[in-house]
């Protein structure tokens, strides 16, 4: 009988104390932790990733090591975190806008679910878009470029990297809430959007600012907006959207950190509260800023929020605007 009990007492401990237990979280981590990046390096996620892991590791005393695992709008690396271990030691670093729209773009393709298969850590930083034009284009502002659309149905056109890229989406969101009429060139990649822009085979793209920042100042493009709430620090003489007359139309590439959906709250809490002092570090929201992106942070009940927003707006503006992946 005493070693019946004995025997129940060391399965009780060894249960307590294995990969989804307390105990292990209260000693997390004891080995280094994987950051998957969905996408190739040099894009903004793999930016991002790489300025938080290189900070993660010192609270963490484990190596955080950044792993690129780029492919299918992302899908590959998410698919990749959905299916691991909830043990802490396999996180991504999401583009959430993409992923969000690609819930219902693709979701018949889908090997993961965005909402279920996840526990959202933070959203760690988004990246501020801002409508440009071509020098040509007799715009000056965002009202003008509106009244210029509508007076010429069909004549301007815009550029995107692909059927459910986010800029693609934010220009159909646009054509929705003004009711104008744009034809969508596509191309493969922001390179060649941009490079299209300045030569002036497009007229206008929905574009991040860290990729047309330089050829604003260089005065190849001409800034009319930025879709945030407030102006960036980038461009602090560029009205925002609302302030140029189109209220409510608030667009970021967001990116956050997500874990495997069984990770113990405990190691979810742990993550958060030193990524919540990471990027609120000068350093970090400096070298951030230097590649156009805002560092923010959130509780992981917020972050879901925020996907759940996003999921919901993007799908409204798929069905509405009869979208279908290529």
């Amino acid at each position: 009988m005493i070693v019946f009990i004995q025997a129940l007492a060391l399965a009780a401990f060894l249960l307590f104390c294995d990969g989804s237990g307390f105990a292990s979280a209260q000693t997390y981590p004891v080995k280094p932790v994987r950051m998957i990046v969905p996408f190739p390096p040099g894009g903004a996620a793999d930016i991002i990733g790489r300025v938080v892991a290189q900070k993660l590791s010192e609270p963490l005393g484990q190596q955080v090591i950044v792993d690129n695992r780029g492919g299918a709008s992302g899908n590959i690396g998410a698919e990749l975190v959905a299916k691991a271990p909830g043990d802490g030691y396999t996180i991504l670093l999401g583009a959430l806008t993409s992923h969000a729209i690609n819930y219902t773009l693709e979701r018949e393709i889908l090997r993961y679910d965005l909402k279920s298969n996840f526990a959202p850590i933070t959203i760690a930083a988004t990246v501020p878009a801002v409508f440009v034009v071509n020098p040509s284009v007799p715009a000056q502002s965002l009202k003008e470029l509106i009244a210029y659309a509508t007076a010429k149905p069909g004549h301007l056109s815009y550029g995107s990297s692909g059927a459910g890229a986010p800029q693609r989406l934010a220009a159909e969101m646009f054509k929705l809430r003004t009711g104008v009429d744009m034809l969508h060139v596509p191309y493969q990649g922001t390179g060649p959007v941009i490079i299209g822009l300045i030569g002036g085979q497009v007229h206008t793209a929905f574009e991040s600012v860290s990729a047309t920042l330089p050829h604003i100042k260089g005065g190849k493009l001409r800034a009319l907006a930025v879709t945030t709430a407030q102006r960036v620090p980038m461009l602090p003489d560029v009205p925002t959207a609302a302030e140029a007359g189109l209220p409510n139309f608030e667009v970021s590439s967001t990116f956050g950190i997500l874990a495997p959906a069984s990770t113990p709250k405990p190691i979810i809490a742990r993550l958060n509260t030193e990524l919540t002092k990471i990027l609120q570090l000068p350093d970090v929201k400096e070298r951030l800023l230097q590649q156009g992106a805002l560092s923010t942070s959130t509780t992981p009940e917020q972050a879901a929020q925020r996907i759940y927003a996003e999921v919901d707006m993007w799908a409204k503006v798929i069905k509405a605007a009869n979208i279908k992946r290529e």
